[in-house]
């Protein structure tokens, strides 16, 4: 599973190179690819560039996004500081956006990867071909409005249905989206723990207790409602749901 979605971030970064960029580079890494003529160290340079780009793909495409977003809000609205640490938060986000997007994956590499890999589609039938599930995955979660900004940005013309976007208007527009959606989702977990802050607040100030901070009184108390509501299971249940 893992291999196949590396396989599947990979060639949808390739296909966005290829598709996107309008260099020298990107037509050489492409003809060469094609007739079997690339040079060992073009293979190199480009295999290095691809691998560069790969955590910022899987970063900026994946759920990876989201969730991290909504765990980090989490942890600001519990109040406990550095527990759980980035390691961990970011382990389970990449986790799960590897369980969300075996779908996807699976599709490109039977798709794409395995037909060029045996000779039956050239690279650019692949790219094609790899670049099409990955569209209908960002074009599901990005918002009309923010599709539309970067149609205007990159004066493309306007799309008859989410097939006819290209992946330099969807990417960004699914990067804005998560954005948004991440912390909506984020603010919303604010709401319980901010009463709790309030209400403590209010009686420690009522009774005159000024010793403590109101802040260090109230995080067993959110500590304590996050445990009892099974916090995490409902947290990471909606976030996995939430993408399907």
């Amino acid at each position: 599973m893992t291999r196949k979605l590396l396989t599947g971030i990979v060639f949808g970064s390739i296909a966005f190179g290829a598709r996107s960029s309008n260099s020298p580079l990107a037509d050489i890494g492409v003809k060469g690819a094609a007739t079997g003529t690339l040079s060992l160290p073009m293979q190199v340079a480009l295999s290095l560039t691809l691998l560069v780009l790969l955590p910022a793909a899987l970063m900026s495409i994946t759920p990876f996004l989201r969730i991290t977003i909504v765990l980090h809000f989490l942890r600001q609205a519990l109040g406990t500081q550095s527990t759980p640490s980035n390691q961990v938060l970011v382990g389970l986000a990449m986790f799960l956006s590897l369980l969300i997007l075996q779908p996807v994956a699976n599709e490109i590499y039977h798709n794409a990867w395995e037909p060029m890999d045996s000779g039956r589609l050239t690279a650019s039938q692949a790219f094609d071909e790899g670049s099409k599930p990955l569209k209908t995955f960002l074009a599901r979660f990005a918002r009309e409005k923010d599709i539309q900004l970067f149609v205007e940005v990159a004066k493309a013309p306007q799309p008859r249905n989410a097939s006819d976007l290209g992946l330099e208007v969807l990417i960004p527009a699914y990067i804005l989206s998560e954005l948004k959606t991440g912390f909506q989702i984020g603010a919303l977990l604010f709401l319980p723990f901010l009463v709790i802050d309030l209400v403590v607040a209010s009686v420690t100030l009522s009774i005159g207790m000024v010793q403590l901070p109101p802040v260090m009184l109230s995080a067993p108390f959110k500590i304590l409602l996050f445990v009892l509501v099974d916090g995490w299971n409902l947290v990471v249940g909606s976030l996995v749901k939430s993408f399907y």
